[in-house]
């Protein structure tokens, strides 16, 4: 417990170092220099990422990031297996990309304030009209040629099981007419969810090939949740499938 409280205050020490940073993002955001922003961006938010994962002396590989193409956006897809798998994604796996997340988190600050420079989306779960413009948001934030992450089960699974994934959140990419990347994540639940505090293990990222969603019949669309599950899970040990 004193380690994971130490570890905490570490994380917030590093985002308050980490404010002459941010300082320049907001400026070059102002200043419409759009490209500019989002390198800075890209930059800081991956090197407080990995600071968050090597704070717990853990390991990161990541296997197919050839299959990312660089000339489009694309929703990256994968299994939820804890409150890890952002960061690792952000520092680990080579591509701008922003997140859907709780509305509750534009109250932290210095955090929230890297979130919407990131163009993250956040909803608002109990409301629904806000729910659904936050979503069409997103969808807006993709064809500006910003990738997302999407995590479809809704919740962590800790290690256990893959859940369903929810089909509405896979109407994203066919909105915006994108690639997905099938992402799937093993060993993230150790760092923390297996025991409660900061423990060290290793991480294997595996980036699967683009699934298009552009022209797909109906058919095809209904499909796509199971499809995408189905290939994030065939990286998984049997015993998490």
């Amino acid at each position: 417990m004193f380690k994971t409280l130490i570890a905490f205050f570490r994380i917030c020490g590093y985002l308050i170092y980490r404010r002459p940073q941010l300082k320049i993002a907001k400026r070059l955001d102002r200043e419409g220099k759009i490209q500019e922003r989002d390198e800075k961006v890209r930059e800081g938010v991956a090197e407080w990422a990995r600071f968050m994962v090597e704070l717990s002396g853990s390991t990161v590989e990541v296997i197919g990031e050839e299959h990312i193409p660089r000339d489009t956006a694309v929703v990256f897809i994968g299994n939820h297996q804890g409150y890890f798998d952002i960061p690792i994604l952000l520092g680990y796996v080579n591509k701008t990309k922003a997140f859907i997340s709780k509305i509750e988190i534009l109250k932290v600050p210095l955090l929230s304030d890297w979130m919407k420079l990131m163009q993250c989306t956040f909803l608002d779960r109990k409301d629904m009209r806000q729910s659904v413009r936050a979503m069409g948001e997103a969808i807006e934030t993709v064809k500006r040629g910003y990738s997302l992450v999407i995590f479809p089960e809704g919740t962590r699974s800790r290690g256990g099981p893959v859940g369903d994934f929810k089909a509405g959140s896979l109407k994203l990419a066919l909105k915006a007419g994108v690639p997905i990347i099938p992402v799937t994540i093993d060993g993230s639940w150790r760092i923390f969810e297996a025991t409660g505090k900061f423990a060290k293990t290793h991480v294997r990222v595996t980036l699967h090939p683009a699934i298009p969603t552009a022209g797909l019949t109906r058919e095809e669309a209904a499909a796509l949740p199971e499809q995408v599950r189905s290939v994030v899970v065939s990286a998984l040990p049997p015993a998490v499938e």
